[in-house]
């Protein structure tokens, strides 16, 4: 409008608002545009605050009064409800807006006739979120892990959709990958809603909602996201010479150990694995710890070979991932129930419309034909889920010991004899981190991993390029 006004075609006179406040709120603005406005022809009038005519000195002091005034008002309006709403999320409820993915809202309690609201999770879409972070985790079972962008090509090939029946972005996944609510920790007034700012951490106010995914599956993933990220890896970690860069670090600090060397008195170069934090800002912050190159390396590579990769220890760390997920089987089952229970209802209430046309209580008009599409689109998410967690309950991963005990001869000779790209590549697949401490060297890494990298070696050659995406079955260097 105010471009139109002033585009030089002179296409209006007046503005017409119904008080100065619809304008603008803020006194500054509000003058900048009225004079802007005036330079063209164009006035801007109030129906319920008239001034007259403000070439008196007077009537334009009354009308800078009121946008002051409404200035105020509006800033003061703006503290009570944000006052409100932060306690309201003290105590528990939901503030309005729209769910995240994995949630649905319920009624908690009634006040008067205000009704407060709480999130719970929605069966069909929780699994959603599940999948998405088994993705980034461990792939499909066909691939290894994947990035952000792959997830995203992943699930809109296969016809997955957000609430709002749209595909999804690089954006929305990384969000909900990193996004505290699936711990059962959501936050509320985070940033300032004018500048996008960050809060102080006191104004942020948590509220406690039921997780959709276990603690440490989530904090796995935050590692990863952070070690995968250009900003914080570079392409020397990934493709460079030093076989336990990006992997190795200092046990007291946790920062990465860097590359040293040192030059003796007869020419002879040495090579060392350093504290990073140490070696760039001193002493204070870290005390530091050197160890030689190659007598890392070998220790690590030694190691693996002589323990990890033996087939009776293979066996019994699968052995034992077994077990554990025999101990999930209990809310697995109540997962399904859950799931059979959404089925059902959109199953009843299809059949209740169906019954109410074929009566002829009611026409098939285009209003019911998009709730009857509605509902048919809700049981068929419903059904979709179901099948997968039918499927998860059913899949009993069963590894032939041939299997382990190829993929540990495999392992065993490469490790040996190896180029340090091909074993650079699989540690950083394998490993999550290598911590160095004075008396002892600190291998971890994750059982699930461990197991689709066995199960990925039937079908795959043992030699892969270091940065394919399509076998990396920990991580990857896509974003």
């Amino acid at each position: 409008m105010i471009e139109r006004a002033c585009d030089g075609e002179h296409a209006f006179d007046f503005i017409v608002v119904h008080s100065y406040s619809r304008f603008f709120r803020e006194a500054f603005e509000q003058e900048f545009y009225l004079r802007k406005l005036a330079k063209h022809g164009v006035k801007v009038v109030s129906i319920t605050q008239p001034v007259g005519d403000e070439s008196d000195p007077v009537q334009a002091m009354m009308r800078k009064v009121i946008a002051l005034f409404d200035e105020y008002q509006s800033k003061e309006n703006a503290k009570h409800v944000i006052r409100s709403m932060k306690e309201n999320a003290r105590q528990g409820f939901w503030n309005g807006s729209m769910p995240p993915l994995g949630y649905r809202l319920i009624e908690a309690e009634k006040r008067g006739v205000k009704v407060k609201k709480k999130l719970d999770v929605d069966p069909v879409e929780a699994e959603t979120v599940q999948l998405i972070f088994k993705l980034y985790l461990h792939g499909d079972g066909r691939s290894g892990a994947l990035g952000v962008k792959e997830i995203v090509k992943w699930l809109n090939a296969r016809g997955y959709r957000t609430r709002r029946g749209k595909t999804f972005g690089v954006g929305s996944i990384h969000k909900l990958l990193t996004n505290t609510i699936y711990i059962g920790r959501a936050r509320f007034n985070q940033t300032s809603s004018k500048t996008r700012a960050q809060k102080p951490y006191e104004e942020i106010i948590e509220i406690s909602v039921p997780a959709i995914i276990e603690p440490h599956v989530f904090e796995q993933v935050q590692r990863q996201l952070h070690a995968r990220s250009p900003r914080v890896v570079a392409p020397r970690v990934t493709t460079g010479p030093i076989l336990l860069t990006g992997l190795a670090v200092c046990a007291t600090c946790g920062g990465g150990m860097m590359l040293r060397t040192g030059t003796s008195k007869g020419g002879r170069v040495y090579r060392y694995y350093t504290c990073s934090n140490c070696a760039t800002k001193g002493k204070p912050v870290c005390k530091g710890r050197s160890i030689p190159m190659d007598k890392l390396d070998t220790l690590v590579t030694d190691h693996l070979i002589e323990r990890l990769f033996k087939p009776q220890r293979l066996a019994e760390i699968l052995n034992s991932l077994s077990l554990r997920r025999a101990e999930k089987s209990q809310n697995l089952n109540s997962r399904l129930i859950a799931l059979q229970r959404e089925v059902t209802d959109a199953e009843e209430k299809l059949k209740r419309l169906y019954r109410l046309v074929e009566d002829g209580l009611t026409d098939l008009d285009e209003v019911l034909k998009d709730r009857l599409n509605t509902l048919k689109a809700d049981r068929d998410r419903a059904q979709a889920a179901l099948e997968r967690a039918k499927e998860l309950s059913a899949f009993r991963i069963q590894i032939d010991p041939a299997l382990i005990e190829r993929f540990g001869r495999i392992m065993r000779e490469h490790f040996t004899t190896g180029s340090v790209p091909f074993r650079k590549a699989y540690m950083q697949s394998l490993i999550d981190v290598i911590e160095v401490d004075d008396r002892q060297i600190r291998i971890k890494g994750s059982k699930d991993v461990l197991e689709k990298a066995v199960i990925a070696s039937q079908n795959r050659e043992a030699g892969c390029s270091q940065v394919s995406t399509k076998w990396r079955a920990g991580r990857d260097s896509n974003p």
